[in-house]
């Protein structure tokens, strides 16, 4: 082969791989795709267009669903007291469970970070009670530790304090859910503990050669790194804090008492739906809890910029 021959062939572009069978029949890929879709679109969409239909009636599952437009909707803000104390019920437990819950999973991270024999097992016994989750027989025990001669008041008693029943006290009842809450912080710890595995160890060696103590590096190293795990751990638990049922259904009885302390948004969601039938009426409640946890999370994800660090920029 001659030498401008050799340079044309090495010019020339390279060729185009045959398509592939994948390529020329897309039909494979919709295919595969199919049970994804059917599941989304029966299990899920089709539920969801449904409810929105029906909160634009009013249906009792025994007649035929008779259009009244926003009427439920209205009915919702302007004539029921149930529903200011459902959503205010709520929106306290979201508040006070969800950073204690995150400040506890982080410390217990820190902790079981350091090196240790033991390390497996404790991180074993913490993160258990997160297996048993939102489950009746944890939300059962929870009640009769904080009922009338309960474990908790058995132990207040030692040092003479006497709170009587945790669960028929209005001030009282919803700090039991939320200690419950509280105390299932396994998954996020989980979280935090694969987060802190992810923070060079050289930042923390540098700060200390520079002078800096434990509170120093914890804030300006631990935190700013681990802010993308803080974000994360705090949508999720946000979200599942506003869809708390098992507990207060639990704790109450079904109720929501006393005096609607307890009266969690699910759980008056639930009573509109299966106790009264009022379908339509709950599904507006189902549909105005759907914004009001989009609202929340659009707010983190806004707040999120100014706090948020990834890879020393800030979203």
């Amino acid at each position: 082969m001659s030498v401008p021959t050799l340079e044309r062939a090495r010019a020339r572009p390279p060729a185009v791989p045959p398509r592939t069978a994948y390529g020329e029949r897309p039909g494979i890929a919709y295919l595969f795709l199919s049970p994804w879709v059917l599941g989304a679109s029966l299990l899920t969409v089709g539920p969801m267009l449904a409810s929105l239909y029906l909160s634009l009636t009013d249906y009792d599952l025994f007649t035929a669903p008779s259009f009244v437009g926003l009427d439920n909707y209205v009915r919702l803000f302007t004539r029921d007291p149930h529903f200011t104390n459902a959503v205010w019920a709520t929106v306290k437990y979201v508040v006070f469970s969800v950073p204690v819950q995150l400040v506890a999973a982080l410390a217990v991270a820190l902790l079981l970070n350091r090196a240790s024999r033991m390390q497996g097992i404790y991180r074993s016994a913490f993160y258990a009670p997160s297996l048993l989750g939102a489950s009746v027989a944890v939300a059962l025990v929870w009640r009769a530790m904080f009922s009338g001669d309960g474990a908790a008041d058995q132990v207040l008693s030692l040092f003479g304090i006497s709170t009587g029943a945790w669960v028929t006290d209005p001030d009282l009842a919803l700090l039991v859910l939320v200690l419950l809450g509280i105390w299932q912080f396994g998954a996020p710890m989980v979280i935090f503990l694969a987060g802190l595995r992810q923070i060079p160890a050289e930042l923390y060696d540098a700060a200390s050669v520079d002078g800096a103590g434990r509170w120093r590096r914890f804030v300006s190293i631990t935190v700013p790194m681990l802010s993308p795990v803080i974000f994360f751990n705090l949508v999720l638990d946000t979200i599942r804090a506003f869809q708390v049922f098992n507990a207060a259904f639990i704790v109450s009885n079904g109720t929501g008492g006393p005096g609607d302390s307890t009266l969690f948004y699910t759980l008056y969601l639930w009573q509109k739906g299966f106790v009264d039938f009022k379908m339509g009426y709950a599904s507006a409640m189902a549909w105005v809890l759907l914004l009001g946890i989009a609202l929340v999370t659009t707010l983190i994800f806004r707040s999120a910029r100014s706090w948020v660090h990834y890879g020393g920029e800030t979203r």
